[in-house]
């Protein structure tokens, strides 16, 4: 007998289609072959979420039409790489609709977790993003989700200084060259996992790779590159298949 299929929404909170479309092939390559993957563009609100007012703007825009979409699907992956406050909001809409224990997550909230569970105890993680504002606002973020505050964990935020749309509008060459400043600046303070902090990131680990390597030589094959919508997808399966 066929395994029953799953159903999973990618919700890309901004307006931006490149964006959900590059998350497409992502998604497609984890081999999920029997879960049905549908996404979502926002239809209104803001191209790039570069602050917390700007993911305030995005919930505000997307909930409506999400919480229509509630029953008809398993499960939801928030594709913006902050502690967006759609992940908490739809949780409590599908809790209100009887669903309360349908998975729900956000992509920075999956990659943490991927980090803290596959480093030994004393490694450190890092994360590489956008624009400068989101150090801090990660920062915290991840304090508020370790349950602490200065985690031996965390190594730091890393910035590009591009917003996410800048990201596939900039020339190639001067986005590499800001993702391995970044990403070096995190392996001097001893970044054991790198987690691309954007979900315009996508595709981009190889370039990471790379820095990893012109920084480390052969011990840069081992740093860990944590992509938050690949680790959103692994624990929304995981959750789906036990049934929790």
């Amino acid at each position: 007998m066929a395994s029953a299929k799953h159903s999973i929404l990618i919700v890309n909170p901004n307006t931006t289609q490149s964006m959900t479309d590059a998350l497409k092939p992502l998604v497609k390559g984890i081999g999920f072959q029997e879960t049905v993957f549908d996404y979502f563009t926002a239809p209104s609100g803001v191209p790039s979420i570069n602050n917390e007012q700007d993911a305030a703007i995005s919930t505000d825009a997307c909930l409506p039409s999400l919480i229509k979409l509630i029953s008809s699907y398993d499960a939801f992956l928030v594709c913006c790489y902050s502690q967006h406050p759609l992940v908490s909001r739809l949780r409590a809409e599908a809790s209100k609709a009887g669903s309360s224990n349908k998975p729900i997550t956000g992509i920075f909230e999956a990659s943490v977790a991927f980090c803290i569970q596959s480093l030994d105890i004393e490694s450190k993680f890092g994360i590489v993003s956008t624009g400068k504002q989101w150090e801090d606002i990660l920062g915290e973020a991840t304090e508020n989700l370790l349950g602490c505050k200065g985690s031996a964990r965390y190594t730091g935020t890393e910035t590009t200084g591009l917003n996410a749309d800048e990201l596939h509008s900039t020339p190639k060459v001067e986005v590499d060259k800001r993702m391995k400043d970044a990403t070096k600046r995190l392996l001097e303070r001893g970044a054991k996992a790198i987690c691309l902090g954007c979900a315009g990131m996508a595709g981009m680990d190889q370039t990471v790779r790379e820095a990893c390597v012109e920084q480390l030589g052969e011990g840069g094959k081992a740093i860990k590159i944590v992509d938050g919508v690949v680790s959103g997808v692994i624990h929304l399966e995981g959750a789906l298949s036990a049934g929790i």
